[in-house]
């Protein structure tokens, strides 16, 4: 490069039109900001010391206070699970058991998208899962039984 194409610190300045000369008011009618300096004429707003409330509307009922609190969030992409323990499983009387046997049988609602095992209670009875998510001890109980776990 060469010396007159380099950048240098003193060379930097604003963009056109990024700064503007401060307003000078109350210096004679003829600056068009004399008399009232932009103030107006009565009222709060002319008054030295005036600080207008963060959402205030003039004394209508402002937004924040007509609108309803909701709590949290809705999430978009929610699955239902059908959830249930290994001491449920066994109950079933099924040697294969999935979320269709599940729906068939009535034991869980149609709106259900998936199956969660979860390890409470004991199993006795091999049985084949099939699921989307097995707890740690869920998977540990059914392969101590004699059956097997299957992530669907």
């Amino acid at each position: 490069m060469s010396e007159n194409t380099r950048i240098r610190i003193e060379d930097l300045r604003p963009a056109d039109g990024a700064t503007h000369k401060p307003k000078r008011v109350g210096r004679g009618r003829s600056s068009g900001h004399g008399k009232t300096s932009t103030r107006g004429h009565n009222g709060e707003g002319q008054r030295s010391g005036r600080s207008k409330k963060f959402g205030f509307e003039g004394g209508q009922m402002p937004g924040y206070r007509k609108f309803p609190k909701l709590k949290g969030f809705k999430l978009i992409n929610k699955i239902n699970y059908a959830e249930f323990n290994v001491c449920q499983l066994e109950k079933i009387g099924e040697k294969v058991i999935n979320l269709e046997v599940l729906k068939e049988k009535g034991l869980c609602s149609n709106k259900m998208e998936a199956l969660r095992v979860l390890g409470n209670g004991e199993i006795k009875v091999a049985l084949k899962v099939q699921a989307i998510h097995f707890s740690a001890s869920a998977k540990e109980k059914i392969e101590a039984a004699g059956g097997s776990v299957e992530v669907v």
